[in-house]
C-alpha cells in the first residue's frame, strides 16, 4: 500500500445505506402484485426485468421503477389498475427522498485519510441521484473528484486511471461489491479492499472461484485504516 496515491470509494452500501431500500421496495411491490402471482415468482420476474433493462435504463432508482411498471403490466396481463401503477411510481419517489444514512465509521475514516491521499468517489447509478445523495451526505468536502460510472468493469477502470493520470498500482478501491469494486481492480493491477454489506443485490454476486482472487477484506470500513 506504500505506492497508493488515490483512494476511490464506492458510494451505495459502502458510504451509506442503499440496498436495504431496494429490498423494502421489492417486498412492497410483491405484495401489490400478489393477486397475480406468488411473491417468490414476482421477485424472480422483477429481477429478470431489471437485468434485461440495464443496457437501456442503467442502474439506479429510476430504471428500477420503470422495470417495476413493466413487470406489473406483464404479470397482470395488462389488467393492473391505475391506482397500483400510481403506488409503484410513489414507491420510487419515496426511495429518492430517503435520508442519507452514513455507515458507521465513514466520516471518521474520511477525516483520517483526507490530506494524506487524493480521495474520490467511484460509483454506479443515476448521475442526478448520486449527486443529490453526495450533497445530502455532508461528506462531499472530503472528495477531490466524483466519478459516476455507467458500468464498473475493467475498461471503465482503465478510463478512470487514465483520467486520474496515475499508474494502476497507485489506485486503491474500497467497496462492498466483489464484482464491481474489487475483481476488476485486481485485473488491472490496482489494489482493492472489500468491505461487505449485509445485503447484496443478486446481480453483484460472484462465484466461489472468483472469491479466491488476491484482495483484502475488512469487517467494517474503519478496518481499512489498518492497511494504510
Amino acid at each position: 500500500m506504500d505506492n497508493i496515491k488515490v483512494i476511490a470509494f464506492d458510494a451505495d452500501d459502502t458510504l451509506w445505506v442503499n440496498e436495504t431500500y431496494f429490498r423494502d421496495a421489492e417486498n412492497e411491490f410483491a405484495k401489490l402484485l400478489s393477486d397475480y402471482e406468488t411473491e417468490n415468482k414476482i421477485h424472480q420476474e422483477l429481477f429478470k426485468k431489471e437485468i434485461a433493462n440495464l443496457s437501456v435504463y442503467g442502474y439506479g432508482v429510476k430504471g428500477f421503477v420503470l422495470s417495476m411498471v413493466e413487470c406489473a403490466l406483464e404479470l397482470s396481463n395488462y389488467q393492473i389498475n391505475q391506482q397500483t401503477i400510481d403506488r409503484i411510481l410513489n414507491i420510487g419517489k419515496e426511495m429518492l427522498e430517503k435520508p442519507i444514512v452514513l455507515l458507521d465509521g465513514v466520516e471518521e475514516v474520511l477525516q483520517a485519510l483526507h490530506g494524506k491521499y487524493k480521495l474520490i468517489v467511484a460509483t454506479k447509478g443515476d448521475l442526478l441521484d448520486q449527486e443529490r445523495k453526495l450533497e445530502k451526505s455532508g461528506i462531499l468536502r472530503y472528495f477531490h473528484h466524483t466519478e459516476v460510472m455507467s458500468e464498473k468493469k475493467v475498461p471503465d477502470y482503465n478510463k478512470l486511471v487514465k483520467h486520474l493520470d496515475i499508474h494502476p498500482s497507485e489506485l486503491l478501491m474500497i467497496g462492498n461489491s466483489l464484482k464491481s469494486d474489487v475483481l476488476p481492480l485486481i485485473s488491472i493491477g490496482a489494489s482493492a479492499i472489500h468491505v461487505p454489506f449485509h445485503t447484496t443485490w443478486a446481480h453483484e454476486e460472484v462465484t466461489e472461484e472468483q472469491k479466491s482472487e488476491d484482495y483484502k477484506t475488512a469487517g467494517n470500513i474503519k478496518e481499512i485504516l489498518t492497511y494504510l
